[in-house]
């Protein structure tokens, strides 16, 4: 046993004087480290910062010239035929939208559904400034109103082509949403050329998921860096409020109504008066032709139409429009007609009775009733 007791005291022994040594000789190695505190100059951190990615150059660009647009109207009370009635009108803010400064000179881009009805138009700038705007002409069919503000020191965005979006650009949409102050919001295009949408007679949207809210229509859609390159003028929600699919009317159609607006004061477009529409493969078939071979089947032409002047008929195929093959529905048709001048030919490439062949049309002016 004693044995035994020798073995095992010998090594704690042993252990307790090495312990005793190193905290003589090392006691640095048992403390613990103090906290050290660093001043670091934030000018060392500019690099970094400089990385973070900010869209603030194109807002700093863009913002001044979206404005936000009150339309007054007249107020009558329920029994406005009375005489002592009619003295009680009152004049109230409604439609609370946005616009678009485009011209040094004043001229506003905005929604037709902002200031459709209105009897006044108040436009008020982001420095503070308000005027009652010239109402110089609306467009329904695309939902486009130019307005003009008689202002010194205006600043502007110039509208730029649109035709070189892509599906994932980045684009930030300005306006007022709600009346609550201009405000940003950040997206990319989503889609573009969209129609059908029975939002307007002439439909061609780029689609985005920045968010738009009532008070945006009218507003700007800008890229990255701050080029005008729509107007936003639509949502699709079931609560009223954006659920990441906005529309915005592309700059390239803004321009070319703006410019008859401007210039004529109203949208001067071509027409032949057919009605069609995309046809089925059975339908494609039955007619003759040739498997991949898109086209349109016309179920209707107007009366004294010029379609109807060049011998067009109901079921006639059309495959081509001055040479270009049809692609699209009849609305991406009637768009291209549109832009046709009156008084130019169209070639019309149709088939019928199993055979193709062109007709001459001569375009005239899209009737305001169309």
């Amino acid at each position: 046993m004693n044995a035994r007791l020798t073995n095992l005291i010998w090594p704690s022994i042993t252990g307790a004087l090495v312990a005793l040594l190193v905290l003589q000789y090392f006691p640095d190695l048992i403390k613990t480290p103090d906290t050290q505190l660093e001043i670091v100059d934030i000018s060392d951190q500019r690099t970094v910062a400089s990385a973070i990615p900010s869209f603030a150059t194109a807002v700093e660009r863009a913002a001044p010239s979206v404005v936000s647009i009150f339309t007054r109207s007249e107020t009558l009370p329920s029994n406005s035929n009375d005489a002592q009635s009619e003295k009680t009108n009152s004049s109230s803010l409604i439609n609370l939208g946005s616009g678009v400064i485009v011209s040094s000179d004043g001229y506003v881009i905005t929604n037709n559904h902002v200031v459709t009805a209105a009897t006044s138009v108040v436009v008020a700038l982001r420095d503070g400034r308000e005027q009652v705007a010239q109402i110089v002409g609306t467009d329904p069919e695309t939902d486009i109103a130019v307005l003009k503000l008689d202002l010194n020191g205006l600043p502007n965005l110039p509208i730029v082509s649109s035709s070189t979006l892509k599906v994932g650009d980045i684009v930030l949409a300005i306006g007022n949403p709600f009346g609550v102050g201009q405000t940003v919001t950040q997206g990319i295009i989503s889609g573009l050329d969209r129609n059908q949408l029975g939002l307007n007679t002439y439909e061609d949207f780029i689609q985005t998921d920045a968010a738009i809210n009532p008070g945006n229509s009218g507003g700007a859609l800008v890229t990255a860096n701050g080029d005008l390159v729509g107007i936003n003028t639509a949502i699709f929600s079931k609560s009223g409020g954006s659920q990441g699919i906005g529309f915005a009317i592309p700059a390239d159609l803004v321009q070319q109504v703006m410019g008859d607006l401007i210039s004529v004061g109203r949208v001067i477009r071509g027409w032949v008066g057919v009605e069609a529409r995309g046809l089925t493969a059975a339908e494609a078939a039955q007619a003759g032709l040739s498997e991949g071979v898109r086209g349109l089947i016309i179920s209707g032409i107007y009366r004294d139409s010029p379609a109807q002047r060049a011998g067009l008929r109901p079921s006639d195929v059309i495959i081509a429009i001055n040479e270009q093959p049809i692609v699209g529905n009849g609305l991406e048709a009637m768009n291209y007609i549109a832009k046709v001048k009156p008084g130019e030919i169209t070639y019309f490439t149709i088939y019928r009775d199993g055979a193709p062949q062109t007709l001459e049309i001569l375009t005239s002016e899209r009737p305001k009733s169309r």
